[in-house]
């Protein structure tokens, strides 16, 4: 199915305006990695000083660019950024490290950098080589052409399984300087958190040292990123870099960021926000797109997990595809979370109408306002576990025969 015309998603939004960011020359080409009569691989140049911060996968196997870049990424800085779609380079032992290699040491040319300057990301099949001359030998001529006007086509190009574009933009002020901060994603399956088949590259024109940027990154993929589901499977290439050109003119950052990064904070956070629900959005399949919000958990972390719990539960997203108000389907997912929870003091509700609640259905309860509910295109299902103050909100979709076509033939 990746690399074959999709139906766009009936949750998908609009690319919006992706303005130039001072400091980044970026492009697209076909490089006839997997896909034909495509786009396939994107490139990105930024200055020299530009800092970097990164966040990858938890998976045990990742792929070898996850690696590479968890190397270069100790250095803090970067020059480039070299992203391929269509074959993920995971699971291929010496020679996948060797394509890592040998395309940092191409575009390090290209760049007048170091290789450990030069950032990777490829997303795709697992297990199959990546034609490293087909890559290397498009590399000369995407550079000879890079322009600060790519973000939609790099949007683009990053894409597999994903029926549309995903990016998202903020300005923001560091002392009186406009500063913006701009990113593209790649997600639709193997979609969980921690984070997923997912690629998300941001750039900013702030000059923020690589401690600091770090520091708000991590932070920030928390309640955006690693609060989506699509399917519960983590990937092996999830990868999310952010770039500061260092191009804006405002006061020096101090090197732990501090108060004069609070409204850089608040757009970067937006703009993960922004991304990770489009990756929900865009779920394999999807339908519909389903909101969980979880008070009264002993802890955050416990109402995380709960849920996380529904949020992975097939019963629970097959119900909400074929619109069937079983909130039964909710309260197994609470029990099965392995969280404290008590039955007699759980509640229950969809669309803001309380379903269950002390062990049992609401006397009078009416289902009609939550089927009506279910036929949107949005659904929000809420749980109160009354024991505590924990709380946490997380994202997914519904699982749909659609999940199925796609990923039966994913090869073919």
């Amino acid at each position: 199915m990746a690399g074959k015309d999709l139906p766009v998603s009936p949750l998908a939004l609009p690319l919006p305006e992706m303005p130039p960011i001072e400091g980044v020359l970026l492009g697209s080409a076909e490089a006839g990695i997997r896909y034909k009569a495509r786009e396939d691989v994107t490139m990105m140049v930024f200055p020299a000083g530009t800092t970097v911060a990164g966040v990858f996968t938890k998976n045990k196997c990742p792929g070898a660019p996850v690696d590479w870049c968890r190397d270069a990424l100790k250095g803090g800085k970067a020059r480039a950024l070299v992203v391929t779609a269509g074959n993920s380079n995971v699971f291929t032992g010496k020679a996948g490290r060797q394509t890592c290699a040998e395309t940092a040491r191409a575009m390090a040319e290209l760049a007048g950098c170091k290789p450990r300057e030069v950032f990777l990301a490829s997303t795709g099949v697992i297990g199959e080589r990546l034609p490293t001359e087909k890559l290397t030998a498009a590399l000369p001529p995407l550079h000879a052409r890079l322009h600060a006007d790519g973000w939609g086509a790099a949007a683009r190009s990053i894409m597999t399984t994903d029926t549309f574009p995903k990016g998202s933009v903020r300005t923001a002020k560091i002392g009186d300087t406009t500063v913006t901060v701009a990113g593209i994603a790649k997600g639709s399956g193997m979609i969980a958190p921690d984070m997923a088949t997912m690629l998300s590259f941001l750039a900013t024109d702030a000059k923020i040292p690589a401690g600091a940027l770090q520091a708000l990154l991590s932070k920030g993929v928390g309640p955006s990123f690693n609060a989506v589901t699509v399917d519960s499977d983590t990937s092996t290439s999830d990868t999310v870099l952010l770039f500061a050109t260092g191009a804006a003119k405002h006061p020096r950052v101090p090197a732990d960021g501090g108060a004069m990064l609070k409204d850089f904070k608040r757009a970067l956070n937006e703009v993960l926000m922004d991304l990770a629900l489009m990756v929900a959005r865009d779920g394999e399949g999807a339908q519909k797109l389903i909101r969980i919000d979880v008070t009264g958990a002993v802890t955050a972390k416990s109402a995380y997990r709960i849920g996380m719990s529904i949020a992975n539960s097939p019963l629970v997203k097959t119900a909400i595809a074929g619109e069937d108000a079983n909130w039964g389907r909710i309260v197994m997912a609470v029990g099965k979370a392995g969280e404290p929870a008590d039955r007699d003091r759980l509640s229950v509700a969809v669309g803001g109408t309380w379903m269950a609640r002390e062990g049992g259905v609401i006397p009078g309860y009416d289902e009609a306002p939550v089927v009506a509910h279910m036929k949107g295109r949005e659904v929000e299902i809420t749980v109160d576990i009354g024991l505590g103050r924990g709380k946490a909100t997380v994202w997914t979709c519904d699982l749909t025969h659609g999940y199925i076509d796609i990923n039966g033939s994913y090869r073919s």
